[in-house]
């Protein structure tokens, strides 16, 4: 029974390592997977909606953004890697790139956060202008690829 017991556990071990092993061979992507707007919307599609559903979408905005503006001279799309770069995918820059992706999650937070309480007392036109704004802005992320 003992040695039953024994080779179960070293068993657990050898597949645990196995599975972290695996976990540390992935490569992380520049810019987050989650970095992507579900929609785009015009003017009246925009007026038609209630100020929540549009905080929500400004929000949205505002996390794509962030997660993607600063590594535009790297990547413009979600998914690509260190190595889809040519950027050796060693210890320290995985080190660089989880760090920032750690103070970037942050600073979304805070600024989730401040936006959740302060953008409900904002004009919904302007709302609205910095939503459409916003995704102008992301639109021409696909202009700057052909440049």
């Amino acid at each position: 029974m003992k040695s039953k017991a024994f080779f179960f556990c070293l068993f657990f071990f050898v597949a645990m390592n196995i599975v972290s092993a695996q976990d540390k061979k992935t490569n992380q992507s520049i810019i987050s997977t989650t970095a992507t707007i579900r929609k785009y919307y015009d003017l009246k599609e925009l007026q038609n909606l209630k100020k929540g559903e549009l905080l929500e979408l400004y929000i949205e905005r505002i996390n794509v953004l962030v997660k993607t503006l600063p590594y535009i001279a790297l990547a413009t799309k979600p998914g690509v890697t260190l190595t889809d770069l040519g950027i050796p995918n060693d210890n320290d820059n995985k080190k660089v790139l989880t760090e920032q992706e750690e103070i970037t999650n942050d600073f979304l937070n805070t600024t989730v956060a401040f936006q959740r309480k302060m953008t409900p007392y904002s004009d919904t036109k302007n709302l609205i202008a910095a939503i459409l704004f916003y995704e102008n802005t992301l639109k021409s992320l696909h202009e700057f690829n052909e440049m």
